[in-house]
């Protein structure tokens, strides 16, 4: 089977800022990417959960992306222009995908 050279990029983010960022995303001409609850983790500000929370205020999602190597800089840039103002990560890694023509 014939595997396709891709990146994928993972957003934390506040899920107060999900429908920015994925406006931000498809300006930039991303087409596709699925968002995922963040329950929980460990950061520069220490450990935190959803636990207990009412609504989405104090939560966070994941936003993935799989994309060809060429379209990653408009969606770094579409990205950075939302996570620079908030509490955020962003992290590329390479990966492989089938049905290239999908991405």
């Amino acid at each position: 089977m014939e595997m396709h050279e891709a990146k994928r990029v993972e957003i934390i983010i506040e899920a107060v800022m999900e429908r920015q960022l994925t406006t931000a995303l498809n300006e930039a001409g991303v087409t596709g990417y699925t968002v995922l609850p963040v329950s929980g983790g460990s950061g520069r500000s220490g450990q935190w959960t959803r636990e207990g929370q009412v609504g989405r205020a104090g939560g966070m999602v994941a936003v993935i992306c799989l994309i060809r190597p060429e379209r990653l800089e408009p969606l770094l840039e579409a990205a950075f222009s939302v996570v620079e103002r908030h509490i955020g990560v962003v992290s590329v890694s390479d990966t492989q995908v089938l049905r290239a023509e999908r991405f």
